[in-house]
């Protein structure tokens, strides 16, 4: 089992609640720009049943915690307490904190140490990757040091996610430029180690060539930038061969962006339709992407929401052949409530749908071929059977 600090499930989610990368960053940005319609505003069009539902449920909501507010008590408690009894499972409340993060996730940057970290098979915790720059990297830690505790608390056989929300400080809801304390060891050393949280810079895509001349663009989330990243790839990938584009565990992100990516692949045309609140409105690709050069998009049970709608995409337009296991079935929108005390609720609003109409929310992506093991290599092999680009 691995982790990283950017993109592990925090607190919230462990709660019962999900805090996935998905289309809520856009509706952050559109509902202040007025791309998408205000849960509240008046309209003259008949509001159909789910809307009329999502807007009660945000009223329903937001009037808890201005309640609790007036009676002294916790309007982010009172808040959780509406969402649970409103039956939407993607709905959820974070802290000002929280959410601040998410934000932060959505410019591609995470307040940490800079350590990745892996359990063994005796429950010890590795540390298998420093980001170069950071506090980590700094101090002096190294791939292959043992991590034995944080703040005292002994790490020994604790799941990664665990290791990694300690490591951020999830718990106190610690920003950039609070401490943690380290107990690290390697070899026969063991010392302490104390450290100061940074607003670090993550890699949400990257890239690499195989020996074939396939070239490998794998996208962890999309973040901002990341789109316009796959499409340089796209550009200086080599002419006469194929690209993997590896989507395994991509926890969603910037619709925009997955949108952007698309673009790389297609020649313009419909990416995804959505509706939010009833308003049905669609996305599509910018034209003059590489239709030319064979794609295998890998997808996998942690492939979401902005990671199923490209993949829906490339699959419905025959422009990829989608390989791996069945996607993870994130396919509703969220939007944001303000609350008294700085909290934020999300309730759902509306969902999306492949090019062909297919609903992904609840059901995934079927790939075209199931593949449990060595996916890269199995489409390598699909690679080379999809003929020259030319």
């Amino acid at each position: 089992m691995s982790g990283r600090e950017l993109f592990c499930q925090p607190r919230r989610v462990r709660r019962g609640a999900a805090l996935t990368l998905v289309f809520a960053g856009l509706l952050v940005t559109g509902a202040a720009t007025g791309a998408f319609p205000d849960p509240g505003q008046s309209s003259d069009r008949k509001t159909p049943t789910g809307a009329a539902r999502a807007a009660a449920g945000h009223e329903d909501v937001a009037k808890a915690a201005a309640e609790a507010m007036a009676d002294g008590k916790s309007p982010m408690e009172a808040a959780e307490r509406a969402v649970s009894r409103s039956g939407d499972r993607w709905a959820a409340v974070y802290s000002e904190g929280e959410y601040q993060e998410f934000e932060e996730a959505l410019d591609g940057q995470y307040t940490g140490v800079g350590l990745w970290a892996r359990r063994t098979a005796d429950g010890r915790i590795d540390v298998t990757k420093v980001q170069a720059g950071s506090p980590a990297a700094e101090a002096g830690i190294r791939k292959g040091d043992r991590l034995r505790s944080i703040d005292g608390e002994d790490v020994d056989g604790r799941p990664v996610t665990d290791v990694v929300s300690l490591l951020r400080g999830d718990a106190i809801d610690a920003r950039a430029g609070t401490t943690v304390t380290l107990g690290l060891a390697r070899g026969t050393r063991a010392w302490r180690e104390t450290l100061r949280r940074a607003l670090l810079s993550t890699d949400s895509v990257s890239v690499h060539r195989l020996t074939d001349g396939i070239t490998v663009i794998r996208i962890s989330a999309f973040t901002r930038g990341s789109g316009e990243l796959v499409r340089t790839a796209v550009r200086q990938a080599p002419a006469d061969g194929g690209i993997v584009l590896d989507l395994r565990g991509n926890s969603g992100g910037l619709v925009s962006e997955a949108v952007t990516a698309a673009s790389a692949f297609l020649d313009g045309g419909l990416v995804a339709t959505y509706d939010v609140d009833g308003a049905q409105r669609s996305l599509h690709a910018e034209p003059g992407g590489d239709t030319a050069r064979p794609l295998v998009a890998l997808v996998d049970g942690g492939t979401m929401s902005a990671a199923e709608m490209l993949t829906g995409a490339l699959q419905d337009r025959g422009r990829a052949v989608v390989l791996g296991s069945r996607t993870f079935g994130k396919g509703s929108i969220q939007m944001p409530t303000r609350l008294p005390d700085g909290s934020v609720a999300e309730l759902t609003v509306g969902h999306y749908r492949t090019p062909s109409g297919h609903t992904v929310d609840g059901r995934g992506i079927t790939p075209d071929l199931e593949v449990s093991s060595g996916a890269l290599e199995r489409a390598e092999t699909v690679l080379s059977g999809l003929g020259d680009p030319s």
